[in-house]
């Protein structure tokens, strides 16, 4: 399984953020700091901001800050807000086609694959993945 583009683009911010403090850090800010798109870093931190992993001030001195601590911050539940879907194969999607899907035995195996993938990213936070001091 690969992540999107959009769950790495979040979890670099939220390290950015973390890194930041209490200081308000702007999308253009992080944007030069990791040398990516701003305009896809914007869509990253509206969703980061509407699922409370940021908080957000606008205006003309504005810009965006860790809403939790970095310790409340689960990895799994970023990567389920920020991922569109779990389905590693097509028969997990609602327009299956598959010809083999009522006798096939994979998709056990992988469900049970993703459930171990995600259960280990909620063993972690943000805290865990921030570089040392």
């Amino acid at each position: 399984m690969r992540l999107t583009t959009f769950s790495d683009y979040a979890f670099r911010v939220l390290i950015y953020a973390a890194s930041a403090g209490d200081r308000l850090i702007t999308i253009e800010e992080t944007a030069n700091a990791y040398q990516i798109s701003r305009s896809h870093l914007m869509k990253v931190v509206n969703v980061l901001t509407r699922e409370g992993y940021l908080k957000g001030v606008r205006g003309r001195s504005g810009g965006f800050a860790l809403a939790q601590v970095p310790e409340q911050i689960n990895l799994g539940d970023v990567v389920r807000a920020t991922e569109p879907d779990f389905a590693l194969v097509e028969c997990f999607t609602a327009g299956n086609q598959c010809v083999i899907t009522g006798c096939c035995r994979l998709p056990h195996i992988l469900n049970e694959a993703l459930a171990s993938f995600m259960s280990s990213l909620d063993r972690y936070t943000l805290a865990d993945i921030l570089p040392a001091d």
